[in-house]
C-alpha cells in the first residue's frame, strides 16, 4: 500500500494541473447546492487497483464527498460490476472525476495485464516482476498495481540494489580489468546487505560472473535453449533472471526453462488503461 502522504501529493499535483483556476464549466453551470450520486462501473473484466488513490481524488477536492469502495485492490471483476459508489456535492464530484478515473484506470490496466502474465506461468515456479520502465513520478503507484495483479517488484530505483549491465562491463574491460576482478573490487566497496545482479548476453560470460559470488545473474535476450543451458551453468549458485523478448506468447516457454525470475517491462511501459466509467445514478438540488 502506497503511503497516504505520497498519494496526497501526487493527486494534489494532478488536480492542480487539471483545474489550475477551478472548474470553469461546473462553477458556471452547476448550482453550488446540487448533489450527485454516481457509480464506478467496469466496462470490461479485469483486476482492480487504485482504491486509495481514487478515494483521495474526491477527498482532496471536498471532504464532504463520500466514496464507498465495493471492490478491493487485487480483486478480479466482471464487465458491468459496480466497483465504488460516490455521493456528495456535484461540483466536487465533477472536478475530481477525471483525475480519479485516470489513476484507477491505469492502475487497473497494469494489474490486469500483470495477472495475465502470472496466470500464464502458473505452476512453473518463476516470479513475474516489473522493471524501472515506469511513468516518471508514478512508479510507486505502478509498482503497487503490479503487486495487485499478483506480480512482484524488481528494484525500485538505482539506489536499492546493484545491477551491472553490458555498458558497465564494457567500461570495466576498457579499463583493463577482468570482469571477475572488477566485481570483487566492487563487492569490497558495498555494504554487506547490497544485492548484486549482473546482466550477461552470452553463455560464456556466466563463469566469470559466478566467480565473483553475485546474487543474481540476468540472462538477457537468450534463446530458450540458451536459457536452459544458463540455468544448468548457474546450478543454484545464484538467482537466474530472464529478460528481453518476453510477451504473453513467450512467457510460459521462458518459465519452463527453469529460470527463477522473469522481468517484463511491458507490465508498465506499454499497458492499456482499463475501461472504467463513473456513471451518474441520480442528482438533485436541495
Amino acid at each position: 500500500m502506497t503511503g497516504q502522504l505520497h498519494l496526497d501529493r501526487l493527486v494534489a499535483a494532478a488536480l492542480d494541473e487539471d483545474a489550475p483556476w477551478g472548474d470553469l464549466t461546473s462553477e458556471a453551470l452547476v448550482p453550488a447546492e446540487a448533489v450527485l450520486e454516481a457509480r464506478l462501473v467496469a466496462r470490461e473484466p479485469g483486476v482492480f487497483s487504485g482504491a486509495a488513490v481514487f478515494s483521495t481524488a474526491f477527498r482532496l477536492v471536498d471532504p464532504a464527498v463520500r466514496v464507498a469502495l465495493l471492490a478491493a485492490d487485487g480483486e478480479r471483476f466482471t464487465a458491468g460490476q459496480v466497483l465504488a459508489e460516490v455521493a456528495g456535492p456535484a461540483r466536487a464530484i465533477l472536478r475530481a472525476e477525471r483525475i480519479g478515473l485516470n489513476f484507477v484506470q491505469r492502475m487497473s490496466g497494469i494489474a490486469t495485464q500483470t495477472a495475465r502474465y502470472v496466470d500464464a506461468v502458473a505452476g512453473a515456479g518463476a516470479r513475474v516482476v516489473d522493471t524501472r520502465k515506469t511513468t516518471p513520478g508514478l512508479r510507486l503507484l505502478e509498482r503497487q498495481a503490479v503487486r495487485d495483479g499478483g506480480g512482484h517488484n524488481h528494484r525500485s530505483s538505482l539506489s536499492d540494489a546493484v545491477m551491472v549491465k553490458d555498458n558497465h562491463l564494457a567500461a570495466v574491460l576498457a579499463a583493463g580489468l577482468t570482469v571477475t576482478e572488477a566485481l570483487l573490487q566492487m563487492r569490497d566497496r558495498l555494504p554487506h546487505t547490497a544485492h548484486v545482479e549482473v546482466e550477461v548476453d552470452r553463455l560464456d560470460q556466466i563463469p566469470a560472473v559466478l566467480a565473483a559470488g553475485v546474487d543474481t545473474v540476468m540472462l538477457d535476450n537468450f534463446t530458450l535453449e540458451d536459457l536452459r543451458q544458463g540455468v544448468t551453468l548457474v546450478d543454484g549458485a545464484a538467482i537466474v533472471e530472464a529478460s528481453g523478448g518476453v510477451d504473453l506468447d513467450t512467457v510460459a516457454s521462458i518459465a519452463a526453462t527453469g529460470v527463477d525470475v522473469i522481468s517484463v517491462g511491458a507490465l508498465t511501459h506499454s499497458v492499456r488503461s482499463l475501461d472504467l466509467g463513473l456513471d451518474v445514478s441520480s442528482g438533485r438540488t436541495p
